[in-house]
């Protein structure tokens, strides 16, 4: 990947739509420009309308230009944006115009690793702009908004900063006289790193919060075979996605389904019927439900009155998360005492209402106000667990300076992979290749 050639992509959604935003980046592009606009001066971020054509002077089509001279640019090189028509045939169009003045298409991600480079943006706001990209929901936007603009960066500077002065300071009291060291430096030093070791551990703890709004809340429906599961699914889901049948374990895999509560993205999943039998499709389907119960924040356990257990409900075999237990088919029964369990029928709808707004309360419960002021991923979960184990055994080295110095130093280091202040090419690559074409 060479960071001198000049690239291009496309920046808005592919497909038929009115217009489309062509991103172009590299150094000097400013004569390009004036060759787009026709005009020998340029006015910077001013929008020009203009007549793009080829070298034969053919028009390509009718767009707006705008040019970003570096450093301010997103990429801090200087950047063109074509506004296009957004037809595919247009769009091709101009791609082959661009590569005709030697640009190449980039590569995903690429902008931002420009950025990156040029100082525009850490790690940790590229991780924010790749969950912004990815946002489905109004919260799921807030916290990837407050990332990428720069949140998650400030924390982690300043724990960084922190360690830093923290290990200069035990390499310190091995060299310099106590006399020439502020009063009461170790134990300075060691309640420093106590509070940056737990406010990190309080972080890690709320990574479980964090996964869920980013990634989704993930909600399954689980029970023995025929008890409505798949008709539930549907209800919630609002068509058919799952298949309704009155044979048992007509459901054979996991079928999935995205729903919108409160601005919670819910993953909700419909499961294969637990139960024994002899049907190697079957089973498999059952081995994916325990795989999914395990996955599961929050578990929908459904009955019908027929197995509805008389006595108390124990529900630990299913596994530690929360359980809202529901009596499926209440449409066919008198009974109306199901002790905590909410009756419903999916076949009328009754109490189907009941059961989203307990659903809705479950998720505020657990999700409101819990939220950690990171945006926590799986790179930078593994890497805060790094500084959390470094800064404990920093603790444990005690009055032995020289190991405390060292320890809180990997802690530092592991902070800054988190920013890319220390960089691997596993880890850019694995960061910037989550992005899109044109970011």
């Amino acid at each position: 990947m060479n960071n001198n050639d000049t690239i291009f992509a496309l920046s808005s959604g592919h497909g038929k739509s009115g217009v489309a935003v062509i991103r172009i980046s590299g150094e000097n592009l400013g004569d390009i420009f004036k060759s787009f606009i026709t005009k020998p001066e340029i006015t910077p971020r001013h929008a020009y309308f203009c007549n793009l054509t080829d070298a034969t002077n053919d028009l390509i089509d009718q767009c707006l230009a705008i040019y970003f001279p570096g450093p301010h640019s997103f990429t801090g090189q200087d950047v063109i944006e074509l506004h296009t028509h957004g037809a595919p045939a247009v769009i091709n169009a101009v791609f082959e115009y661009l590569m005709t003045h030697g640009m190449r298409m980039a590569e995903p991600g690429e902008f931002s690793r420009r950025a990156f480079y040029n100082n525009k943006m850490d790690l940790a706001d590229v991780d924010g702009l790749a969950a912004l990209l990815d946002a489905q929901t109004d919260i799921q936007r807030k916290h990837a908004l407050r990332s990428m603009m720069g949140f998650d960066s400030e924390i982690y500077n300043t724990w960084r900063n922190s360690m830093v002065e923290i290990s200069a300071y035990a390499a310190a009291i091995l060299d310099y006289s106590p006399d020439d060291l502020p009063q009461n430096i170790g134990e300075t030093i060691r309640t420093r790193t106590y509070n940056l070791y737990n406010e990190i551990a309080n972080a890690l703890n709320k990574y479980k919060t964090a996964r869920a709004i980013r990634g989704g809340i993930n909600v399954a429906l689980v029970g023995e075979t025929n008890v409505g599961k798949s008709s539930i699914f549907n209800y919630m889901v609002g068509s058919n996605r799952a298949i309704v049948s009155d044979i048992a374990g007509t459901t054979r895999d996991v079928v999935s389904a995205t729903i919108d509560i409160d601005g919670y993205m819910v993953n909700l999943a419909d499961t294969a019927g637990i139960r024994e039998t002899d049907d190697e499709i079957e089973n498999i389907g059952i081995e994916r439900t325990k795989s999914e119960i395990k996955t599961a924040d929050i578990i929908l356990h459904i009955y019908t009155p027929d197995n509805f257990p008389r006595i108390a409900i124990d529900d630990s075999r299913i596994g530690p998360n929360p359980v809202i237990r529901i009596v499926n088919k209440c449409d066919t029964t008198d009974q109306t005492n199901f002790f905590d369990a909410l009756p419903i029928s999916a076949k009328t709808g009754i109490g189907m209402q009941n059961l989203m707004n307990e659903l809705r309360a479950k998720i505020h419960e657990m999700f409101d106000g819990c939220e950690s002021n990171l945006t926590i991923n799986t790179r930078t979960k593994s890497l805060l667990e790094s500084a959390a184990t470094e800064l404990s055994n920093a603790l444990k080295a005690g009055d032995n300076y020289d190991i405390f110095a060292e320890h809180t130093r990997r802690a530092a280091d592991a902070i800054g992979k988190i920013l890319g202040t220390i960089t691997a090419t596993e880890v850019l690559d694995m960061t910037f290749g989550q992005l899109c074409l044109g970011k």
